[in-house]
């Protein structure tokens, strides 16, 4: 599943004709190997604005960058042309060291100061977990550019199975350096890390509790608290959020519309075959449901792509909704959408019943909640 364009490389839009190549300030330099590029991009905010600078690399990788900032900053290195990225933590006068694969990222160490080295620390512990992570990365994304819905379905499906598996375990052990550091910066890290993004807002509220000291009092612990708040008000057992939509037809509708009524939200892409995949099982599934009592709406977030291609979308059966303004929409934010395909099972009640429910097995989810 491919994470929604929130975080899509629009840095070059921005870029800032400011130089951070200062004497003295903060250091960080280092070696990653498997660079494509002579380069590394790297960024930041500086006064609420955000900042693009261009590292020189050799051909070994070797690279230093200077640069004088006054509070704790963080750094986004993004190695060959945005296609990997490693975060670094700075403060003042630090001096960082950065080692490792561009291909590999997750493994990249950072060290120079308690919050990079105790990340670093994390990665060591875990490499096992995040180098078969980093290889189902590089399957799903080889399954995905072949871009064909007749073959790799199944191994694909595996893939998501062991990557989902994974990112559990790493998850757990991530809960567990919390609960022995909740004073540390660190543990902030981690939480936005591994919880933030997350279909479970009960484990980002209980991780959140484990927090102490004066890290509990932060800004950064504000806004992870603010977003658990969020996540609970689309979670599963909460009662669904008000929305306004507008179909291809231009149509105004309504949430309050589907009272009395199951009502499956999917939210998909014209781009990728794994949103393709999912129309195609929603057919099957529709074909299945009493349409009197059950309702199925399909919205398309393409940004890039709009508008979506009506030949596609005009041979669904229920009610299909291009929505302009993309990750940026409302329903995408009140119902915490994070990626896509995504699909929200709403009961007659307009009780979050299941989110992320998978395409195929909605008619049977249905019958079987309807039965009890």
């Amino acid at each position: 599943m491919v994470k929604g364009a929130k975080i899509v490389i629009f840095f070059f839009i921005l870029l800032i004709a400011m130089s951070c190549n200062s004497e003295g300030g903060t250091n960080i330099k280092g070696k990653i190997t498997n660079l494509e590029y002579p380069y590394i991009l790297a960024s930041y905010l500086s006064a609420d604005t955000l900042a693009i600078d261009t590292i020189a690399a050799d051909r070994r990788g070797n690279f230093k960058y200077t640069c004088s900032i006054d509070t704790l900053t963080t750094f986004s290195l993004y190695l060959n042309n945005y296609e990997s990225a490693v975060v670094v933590f700075a403060n003042v006068g630090d001096k960082l060291t950065v080692n490792g694969d561009a291909q590999l990222p997750d493994l990249i160490e950072v060290n120079g100061n308690e919050i990079n080295n105790d990340l670093t620390a994390f990665k060591k512990e875990n490499e096992h977990l995040l180098k078969q992570r980093s290889q189902l990365f590089v399957n799903l994304q080889h399954s995905l550019d072949l871009d064909t819905i007749r073959n790799h379905t199944l191994t694909r499906h595996d893939e998501l199975s062991k990557l989902n598996m994974l990112n559990h375990e790493l998850t757990l052990r991530a809960e567990e350096f919390v609960q022995q550091n909740p004073s540390k910066m660190s543990s902030l890290i981690m939480i936005n890390n591994f919880f933030m993004n997350s279909d479970n807002p009960r484990a980002l509220e209980r991780v959140l509790e484990y927090l102490q000291g004066d890290i509990a009092k932060t800004a950064y612990a504000t806004r992870l608290k603010f977003y658990s708040e969020k996540m609970n008000r689309s979670a599963e057992g909460a009662k669904m959020p008000y929305f306004q939509l507008e179909d291809r037809d231009e149509k105004k509708i309504y949430s309050h519309e589907f009272n009395g009524k199951y009502l499956l939200l999917s939210f998909i892409s014209m781009a990728g075959v794994e949103s393709r995949e999912t129309v195609e099982l929603l057919r099957h599934e529709y074909a299945e449901v009493n349409k009197d009592s059950v309702e199925f709406v399909t919205v398309y977030i393409d940004s890039d792509i709009y508008p979506v291609d009506y030949a596609v979308s005009d041979s669904i059966p229920w009610i299909v909704v291009p929505e302009k303004r993309s990750w940026g929409s409302d329903i995408v934010d009140a119902y915490n959408v994070q990626y896509i395909p995504f699909n929200i099972l709403i009961t007659p009640g307009g009780i979050i019943k299941v989110r992320n429910i998978p395409s195929q097995g909605v008619a049977d989810m249905i019958s079987n909640v309807s039965e009890k």
